[in-house]
């Protein structure tokens, strides 16, 4: 497994860490390759980001190989088997330490600005870097926070070498690491992209994080979205300049928790469309398994959603549907009063649509579908026949229904993006048919 670049790695990272969302969480990266790691790990989570400044002690002729590091607040951690066998003497240990603390102390006061670190005492804290060699800046990282008083220390990172991790473990609560190589190498050949991170960059995405974290980002949030009789539970985020919201209807079992879709959309942010993420059912009624797969009732308060949203937001609306959601997305952009831009389906099931409803939609349709899914490939092929719509099938090499191997769901995020984003005029009802490829 390799990584585009930090940002993918802390993508993928943050869906190994949703089980954190909601907690009284804390994401502090390594400055300063693991901060944008860290970025994306906090921006999913919604909580606030910070930097622990810890440093390297290379040995003097091979910097990459570290001997120890040394951590805000006086910490300090060695690697005697590493001393021993690089053959290092105390004065070789002092000069390097003495010159690595200088460069700490300036990293501190360029990146907090007299600002005081986020407090951890009694949370739980997430520490993130791009990866580990020999560990020693992430056991200095560990101790310093534990010297804090945080209530639970996890050590969240895309790549590190089993042996490392096995040393760690008495420092961490808990490791969540996506990668465990052997050979290990080092950390940089597990990335396409390892351009060295700036001062600059840090500090940039410090703060765009804000003081209070990503969820007190404006314009995001919780809310209720009325359709009908019944307020639907959703998430909001909405970019600054967004020329439209993509409103997610998920699939039977899912809700707007889902890492799968939460990835997706923050994909869909970064390009500069705002999303909704939305429950169509209530908890109680999900029990009835008849609720789930009634997809007129799902479709009539899809657009309902979707009316309240253009309205509310005064942006173009368009429609991400997985699984039966996909199903309720079509029909609901075949409601005649619909005003819907562009649809992506991801490992949907278009077949529950009607076929006089596939046939009224005029709004763009892409179907992505996983080339081993081959019952919902051939449910889409059957489906998209009845569509006079421009629409297109994009199958995803070697993926199953969840695209859950790697890169799949990258690959799911970034065709959808391209789709909405390609997809911005209003629809029209002599939109051109297309052919599935």
């Amino acid at each position: 497994m390799r990584y585009r670049d930090r940002r993918e790695a802390g993508r993928r990272l943050a869906l190994r860490l949703d089980y954190l969302r909601g907690q009284d969480v804390v994401v502090l990266g390594l400055p300063r390759g693991g901060v944008p790691v860290a970025h994306e790990v906090a921006r999913e989570l919604g909580a606030p980001l910070d930097v622990l400044v810890v440093r390297k002690l290379g040995v003097p002729w091979q910097p990459e190989l570290g001997f120890g590091a040394i951590g805000e607040g006086g910490v300090r951690v060695l690697n005697d088997d590493v001393i021993r066998e690089a053959g290092l003497e105390r004065d070789d240990l002092a000069a390097v330490e003495q010159a690595e603390r200088a460069e700490l102390d300036r990293r501190v006061r360029l990146y907090r600005g007299g600002r005081a670190p986020v407090p951890v005492a009694g949370r739980t804290v997430v520490i993130v870097d791009d990866g580990l060699a020999t560990g020693a800046t992430a056991e200095a990282a560990c101790r310093l926070v534990s010297g804090r008083h945080a209530a639970r220390i996890v050590l969240a990172v895309p790549v590190a070498p089993p042996a490392t991790l096995a040393r760690l473990r008495g420092a961490v609560d808990r490791s969540v690491v996506l990668h465990q190589p052997r050979p290990f190498g080092s950390v940089g050949v597990w990335y396409h992209d390892f351009t060295q991170v700036t001062d600059a960059e840090v500090t940039d995405l410090l703060a765009l994080s804000g003081s209070g974290g990503f969820a007190d980002r404006p314009g995001d949030g919780e809310i209720q979205v009325p359709a009908g009789r019944v307020r639907l539970p959703a998430r909001l985020s909405v970019p600054g300049a967004a020329p439209a919201v993509v409103a997610f209807a998920h699939g039977s079992g899912s809700s707007r928790h889902s890492p799968r879709n939460r990835y997706v959309a923050d994909t869909l942010n970064r390009a500069g469309l705002g999303t909704l993420l939305l429950d169509l059912l209530s908890a109680e009624e999900e029990e009835n398994r008849h609720n789930v797969f009634d997809i007129r009732m799902l479709a009539q308060r899809l657009h309902a959603a979707a009316l309240w949203l253009r309205r509310e937001t005064g942006l173009y609306v368009a429609y991400f549907g997985a699984s039966t959601g996909a199903a309720a997305a079509l029909e609901a952009a075949a409601a005649p009063d619909a005003d819907v831009v562009s649809i992506v389906s991801r490992g949907g099931r278009p077949d529950l649509a009607t076929p006089a409803a596939l046939a009224h939609v005029h709004a763009p349709t892409l179907l992505v579908v996983g080339s081993a899914d081959t019952r919902v490939l051939g449910l889409n092929r059957l489906a998209a026949d009845w569509m006079r719509c421009e629409h297109r099938i994009a199958v995803v090499p070697g993926a199953t229904h969840l695209f859950p191997e790697p890169g799949a769901l990258t690959m799911v995020a970034e065709l959808a993006c391209d789709w909405f984003t390609g997809h911005l005029a209003r629809p029209s009802a002599g939109a051109s048919s297309g052919r599935p490829v």
